[in-house]
């Protein structure tokens, strides 16, 4: 039992239906669609539309989406919905650029966005309802209009200098030259009107037609070699999940080009160390040393599978791992050591459950803040830059190419034990969230928090030569790490944003968390 004269939220407990997002609209749209008859499939597809409407810094349909399903409890489906690169890129452009990563905001950094065929396949293969009902509170809220909350006015009066740099997006998203405040209400006509031809077309409403000249007029007029072929020809991919075992449990993730694996590499490194009876400042600095070496692999090997096969049973075997932990010194910090990437933190997750325990674990994403800046004006498409982790020197396997998928951040858990999800979860935060998914099941299968206390709790990253910590870690454990050579960075906001839902089978009850440092809640019915 939670201490209820602390600041902490309580874990929501339902018995026919659970959503956890971070965005209450969203929550709500999800809650609403399983009263209404809708399954899993059909209520995360509503919350993350209308996630797509009210929260444009995180998240949009010009963006990309993973996810796990798990149909009745049982083995997760997993669908990777990135997007490719145009076929006629010039892989060339950036390789004397002297740069390692491609610019922030070039055209070469938009792939074609995957979202929504992802949405379409998800909807046609396992939905229940047809796509109109689905995106019905998504297009209510772009055509008559949303009221903007606290976190979602923080990030957009911070990034708006992405949303400066192209006219048209400027004039969609800065009203009058200012950010919304808390409490404004904004409108996505555009927007709108792309979502109702999705709903009636399904994906050939994106990528063909209106919709995609649209996007692809924006893109060739500064620059991008986007064609009609490379629109029509996204897929989203079904992939064979992959896992690994911890505290009795398994722990399941999308293989790359994600980096789900490196999630579970940091497990395993933690499954060699009494976590439970560390010092909260051991704890952090394990998890810093382990996610130190599960990036460095990340960064040199996990790419987009049509081009180069990462060697997972390698990375999680006993060999593997046992050299990485044995590297670790409890009392010093390994050497600072740039990784091999670009920084961002800019997604959505979202879980669902229904009655039937379908478990939905889905992630939406722009890459960065408002994705690349580059607006759609027509369709009311606000662009992601996912591109941006290609490097500018060819030979790398992440280096730029034609048709190619970027190693990806966002990645959606699935928590299972004999046999059966026991729960949907995700961490957003860029990439954090690999040490996010860890942090979070030692959390909750180490410290035995329940699963709102693991998504309250401190959090600390070790990213780029420094530890990045939140000011709710002591003082005296700050000093501790400090001491052992870490380079501490107090951060200014918290550190991603968590959710997930708990199965209890033997009672019927479903517990849902929701993360604190975002606008969002859990709720069920």
């Amino acid at each position: 039992m939670r201490d209820f004269m602390a600041v902490a939220r309580s874990v929501a407990v339902a018995e026919h239906g659970m959503a956890a997002t971070s965005h209450p609209l969203a929550t709500l749209a999800a809650v609403e669609m399983l009263k209404s008859g809708g399954n899993a499939i059909d209520a995360a597809l509503a919350a993350v539309a209308v996630q797509c409407v009210v929260d444009p810094a995180m998240t949009g349909i010009g963006g990309d989406c993973f996810a796990l399903y798990s149909p009745k409890g049982g083995a997760p489906v997993a669908l990777n919905g990135s997007g490719r690169t145009p076929a006629k890129i010039d892989s060339e452009k950036y390789a004397n650029s002297g740069q390692r990563d491609i610019p922030e905001t070039c055209v070469e950094t938009v792939t074609v966005p995957g979202a929504i065929d992802a949405w379409c396949t998800l909807s046609r293969d396992h939905g229940s309802k047809p796509l109109a009902e689905v995106f019905a509170a998504a297009i209510d809220a772009a055509e008559n209009g949303f009221i903007i909350t606290p976190r979602v006015s923080m990030d957009w009066a911070k990034w708006r200098r992405k949303l400066e740099a192209h006219a048209d997006c400027a004039a969609q998203y800065l009203p009058g030259g200012h950010a919304p405040a808390i409490g404004d209400k904004r409108v996505q006509p555009a927007l709108a009107a792309t979502l109702r031809r999705v709903a009636r077309e399904g994906r050939n409403g994106f990528y063909q037609g209106q919709v995609a000249d649209d996007i692809i007029t924006t893109l060739r007029a500064v620059g991008g070699a986007h064609e009609a072929d490379d629109f029509d020809a996204q897929r989203s991919d079904y992939v064979t999940p992959v896992s690994t075992s911890y505290q009795g449990h398994d722990v399941t993730e999308i293989p790359p080009n994600g980096q789900g694996v490196a999630a579970l590499m940091i497990l395993r490194i933690l499954a060699g160390y009494d976590i439970k009876n560390l010092s909260e400042a051991d704890r952090i600095h394990v998890l810093a040393e382990a996610t130190k070496a599960a990036y460095r692999t990340r960064d040199a090997y996990f790419c987009d599978p049509a081009v180069a096969k990462t060697d997972v049973e390698r990375f999680l075997s006993d060999q593997f791992i046992g050299d990485l932990r044995a590297k670790i010194d409890m009392k010093k910090a390994s050497p600072e050591e740039e990784w091999d990437s670009v920084i961002h933190k800019d997604t959505v997750y979202l879980t669902v459950v229904d009655r039937d325990l379908n478990a939905v674990s889905l992630i939406n994403s722009l890459f960065g803040p408002f994705g690349s800046g580059i607006y759609a004006k027509k369709s009311g498409v606000l662009l992601h830059h996912r591109g941006w982790s290609f490097r500018a020197a060819p030979g790398h396997v992440n280096s730029l190419g034609p048709r190619k998928r970027p190693m990806h951040t966002i990645i959606p858990g699935m928590l299972m034990k004999d046999g059966r999800a026991i729960m949907p979860f995700g961490v957003m935060g860029g990439h954090y969230q690999a040490t996010g998914h860890a942090q979070y099941m030692s959390n909750v299968l180490d410290l035995g928090m329940d699963i709102q206390e693991a998504a309250e709790a401190p959090r600390s990253f070790a990213t780029n030569g420094i530890l990045q910590v939140e000011n709710t870690i002591p003082e005296a454990v700050r000093n501790e790490l400090a001491a052992r050579g870490h380079k501490l960075q107090m951060m200014e906001a918290g550190i991603g944003g968590a959710q997930a839902i708990q199965i209890d089978y033997k009672r019927g009850v479903l517990l849902g968390a929701s993360d604190h440092r975002k606008d969002g809640m859990a709720l069920g019915f």
